[in-house]
């Protein structure tokens, strides 16, 4: 069953301008592992440091490999650098209701 993981994010106010890039190159990884099925970034239309992340996964265990790896040594995104805050991380089945 497909998952939606949502990354709910604060940026450093000295790190937005340079967040896109650095989100850009983080992005190119996780869209290349294993079960993703796409990622998509908005930005909140009145606070331009809330970044949400969602990522869709083939499954739950897709997601679950994918949060592994990042746990790793080779997985260390660079994305803690410029959090203003430990990211929310929500994670939803897709249903057919």
């Amino acid at each position: 069953m497909t998952v939606i993981s949502i990354l709910d994010a604060r940026i450093k106010a000295d790190a937005l301008d340079s967040a896109p890039a650095l989100i850009t190159s983080i992005l190119e990884t996780t869209r290349a592992f294993a079960g993703s099925l796409g990622t998509e970034v908005a930005i909140d239309a009145d606070d331009p440091a809330h970044f949400l992340l969602v990522e869709r996964w083939e499954s739950i265990e897709a997601d679950d490999a994918y949060r592994a790896f990042r746990a790793t040594p080779e997985g260390v995104s660079g994305l803690a650098d410029i959090l203003a805050a430990p990211p929310v991380l929500t994670r939803a089945e897709l249903t057919d209701i």
